[in-house]
């Protein structure tokens, strides 16, 4: 399925120190991976997930002038929400500081080379934290709350951290955030977010499932999305999310 072989080596392409440790750029045949302290990250063989976040959400919103992508990796996401001409500014935070220097130069797979987005190299919670308002707010900043590579995003899957990225968004705008496995405890943290902000009832998730096969084994990948529904004398939009068309 990747197109390369069992012996096939790799070749460096990029390799620094970051704020959370060696970043690695590396292409195999024609795949190109991620390797973060030694671990891999992701590669090219199959991105339809990362591509599925931004594609997904995007469908959400009748309108999806502001858009924060939290976490660039390899620029996917990034570069599907860009394809989307309704969107006129697009902020990609990232903290592995290399990935933002070499997405500037043209490492990376993608072509990011668009006057509507802005890299930064950071940390998205302190971004959600920071008081603008957005219509999509994207994070795929790790594998999900259940199979964490670094520690410290713990805290923006906790119903504290999906509190700060819900009220980021703009009324009518849409969280989705990405998991490398089912993740119902997220969907109930979402739930419990999504109702004490409308006050009733229970917040709105939807469910994204996809099934990749690698190397002959097959993964659950998830998307959850969360609307924050229009207030009163908002006009226009949709109050709750609707059934995606990529959604099974």
């Amino acid at each position: 399925m990747s197109g390369i072989g069992p012996d096939e080596m790799a070749h460096t392409l990029a390799r620094a120190s970051s704020s959370i440790g060696e970043v690695a750029l590396r292409r195999r045949g024609a795949v190109t991976e991620l390797i973060v302290n030694g671990t891999f990250v992701m590669d090219t063989v199959d991105v339809s997930t990362e591509v599925e976040l931004a594609t997904g959400t995007l469908s959400q919103h009748p309108a999806p002038d502001r858009v924060l992508v939290g976490g660039l990796g390899l620029g996917f996401t990034a570069a599907t929400v860009l394809a989307d001409p309704r969107v006129r500014q697009v902020k990609v935070v990232e903290i592995a500081e290399p990935l933002v220097e070499w997405a500037e130069t043209g490492l990376l797979p993608t072509d990011l080379a668009d006057p509507r987005v802005y890299l930064r190299a950071g940390d998205v919670g302190e971004v959600l934290r920071g008081g603008d308002r957005w219509d999509l707010i994207l994070l795929d900043v790790d594998n999900g709350p259940g199979f964490l590579v670094r520690e410290d995003n713990a805290g923006l899957y906790s119903e504290a951290g999906v509190s700060t990225a819900y009220h980021a968004l703009a009324p009518g705008g849409v969280l989705a955030i990405w998991s490398s496995h089912l993740a119902p405890e997220l969907v109930e943290t979402m739930r419990v977010v999504g109702a004490g902000a409308r006050g009733a009832g229970r917040g709105n998730v939807q469910e994204i499932v996809r099934t990749i096969v690698r190397e002959g084994r097959s993964f659950e990948y998830a998307i959850y999305l969360l609307r924050r529904p229009l207030g009163e004398g908002d006009q226009g939009g949709v109050t709750d999310l609707v059934p995606s068309p990529l959604a099974e």
